[in-house]
């Protein structure tokens, strides 16, 4: 069983979909967790008291991840609140879907900034925080098929999807020493108030669903799991990966 008593995660996104599930599956394994949102605060305090019910601390922060100045002032809220961090998930993403030649400038920055950029500014801001130890710390993002195959109206989040598998990487190599771990989970498509507004978004699922070797539905759940995983010691060396959670679906 993995145990993650005593330590705190940050969880962005984590009012709904996959960053709920994943600060639950956290808070099951025994962390506290900082629940962050940008818009849905209510949403947001309901996943902190579901957290609280389990046993653990939790608070809720509003930041705007593509803002240096709000990622400072979140990491500065968890030093301050809870005096240490092990566990960062990076789950935000931003962009839409449209066709990417529909795309304007000011959303490709604004895509890359959240989607991205957001990763390196959390690491800059936490790396004195992840590398108190004891033991090794966990920064995990969020990826999706689109970083590796076209999809209908998908361009624009793929791409920085691609782009954030990259960082990932990177981040791995130069805080590796340091005592982090990073990686990235890749789930496949699940149900979620975001994914419903896919275009042809029905087909999708029920395509998910058939492809799937595990013979149902991919869940957030799944993914949570994976993510649990990666932030445990069984990870320890795990390093620099992109971790496909996807039913097999990916394989047809």
């Amino acid at each position: 069983m993995i145990d993650l008593h005593g330590q705190v995660a940050l969880v962005t996104g984590a009012s709904r979909g996959i960053g709920r599930a994943t600060a639950l599956r956290l808070a099951a394994a025994g962390a506290d967790v900082v629940v962050h949102c940008l818009t849905s605060r209510r949403a947001a305090r309901e996943v902190a008291a579901a957290v609280q019910a389990l046993g653990r601390r939790s608070a809720v922060v509003r930041a705007d991840v593509g803002e240096a100045r709000d990622l400072a002032a979140m990491v500065g809220f968890v030093r301050e609140r809870f005096g240490r961090l092990d566990v960062v998930v990076s789950n935000v993403a931003s962009g839409g879907f449209r066709p990417l030649l529909e795309t304007t400038r000011r959303q490709r920055v604004a895509a890359m900034d959240v989607n991205v950029w957001a990763l390196v500014e959390l690491a800059r801001e936490a790396r004195g925080l992840l590398s108190r130890g004891p033991g090794r710390a966990r920064l995990i993002a969020l990826s999706s098929h689109g970083a590796r195959r076209p999809l209908a109206g998908y361009g624009l989040v793929g791409a920085t999807k691609a782009a954030l598998e990259s960082v990932v990487r990177q981040l791995a190599l130069e805080l590796g020493p340091a005592g982090v771990n990073v990686n990235a989970v890749l789930a496949g498509l699940v149900e979620t108030d975001s994914t419903r507004a896919l275009p042809d978004a029905e087909s999708l699922f029920r395509a998910a669903r058939e492809g799937n070797l595990a013979g149902r539905e991919l869940r957030a759940a799944d993914v949570a799991d994976a993510v649990l995983f990666l932030a445990s010691p069984l990870a320890d060396q795990v390093q620099g990966q992109v971790l496909v959670v996807d039913g097999g679906t990916g394989l047809r």
